[in-house]
């Protein structure tokens, strides 16, 4: 599933969000972040929801205040890390916006070990209640920060890519990058 401005992951108070694009493998990333932490990594088809007359969005500054910038320097050079293939775990802090159990589904996201696979079911399992893959699914599908929260790692139950904010091209790229099955024309 493909998020729209409809289902754009929630940012909070946007007040002290600042913001910095960088260029990816996989396309251009906005980065937005507070001066506690990550708040959003957002695909090129996300950030133009975050336009001036959208009442639930403020436009952004490039600049902010040190402690956002500092995380948002960090968080660049972390994801050009894992793009090199030069790290498998990420240490920036976050500061994720979502409901309790959006938290608890994002939070084992980042379980998954680098490589590696599960499905909506065993996320689910692991929350608690096998029944909830759906309600799984719906989480990850609001996860507001891609890639570092690593959504891609979890695939259908018959092991298929199924539903990701930036198509399933970009979740295939990725999962390749982690197990080390990119060629050249890659």
């Amino acid at each position: 599933m493909n998020r729209t401005e409809s289902t754009m992951p929630p940012l909070g108070d946007t007040t002290e969000l600042s913001r910095l694009v960088v260029a990816s493998p996989v396309g251009d990333l906005t980065l937005i972040a507070s001066p506690q932490g990550l708040r959003a990594v957002l695909w090129p088809n996300e950030f133009v929801a975050l336009r001036d007359d959208d009442a639930e969005f403020v436009p952004l500054a490039p600049e902010g205040s040190a402690g956002a910038v500092a995380v948002l320097e960090q968080a660049r050079r972390e994801l050009a890390e894992y793009f090199a293939g030069d790290r498998r775990q990420f240490d920036v802090p976050l500061d994720p916006v979502g409901t309790k159990f959006q938290l608890a589904a994002w939070l084992e996201l980042r379980r998954i070990p680098f490589g590696s696979t599960i499905s909506y079911g065993e996320q689910a399992r692991r929350l608690g209640d096998v029944r909830k893959s759906r309600a799984v699914g719906a989480a990850n599908g609001r996860n507001p920060i891609s890639i570092i929260v690593p959504c891609h790692r979890v695939v259908g139950s018959n092991g298929k890519l199924v539903g990701f904010a930036a198509g399933l091209d970009a979740k295939a790229w990725l999962l390749h990058h982690e197990q080390g099955k990119l060629t050249l024309l890659d």
